[in-house]
């Protein structure tokens, strides 16, 4: 019981320091470019990304919308 005890315990002293870390460093939580928000069909993850300008998706998107204009 005392192994779990202390497993525990620098489970969440490891958790609070890193949320410390989170809100000293006063950055802000990202989520990625790609995983399960990137399969057809759903929303994409090209409006979070940060390199936008390579998301071809999301360029073929904006092509499709300046010739329904």
């Amino acid at each position: 019981m005392n192994l779990f005890i202390v497993t525990f315990s620098v489970f969440v002293v490891v958790m609070i320091a890193m949320a410390i870390g989170v809100v000293v460093s006063n950055r802000e939580i990202k989520g990625s470019c790609g995983g399960l928000n990137d399969i057809d069909g759903l929303e994409g993850a090209c409006d979070i990304c940060e390199i936008k300008h390579q998301c071809k998706r999301r360029k073929a998107m904006q092509r499709k919308a300046l010739a329904d204009s």
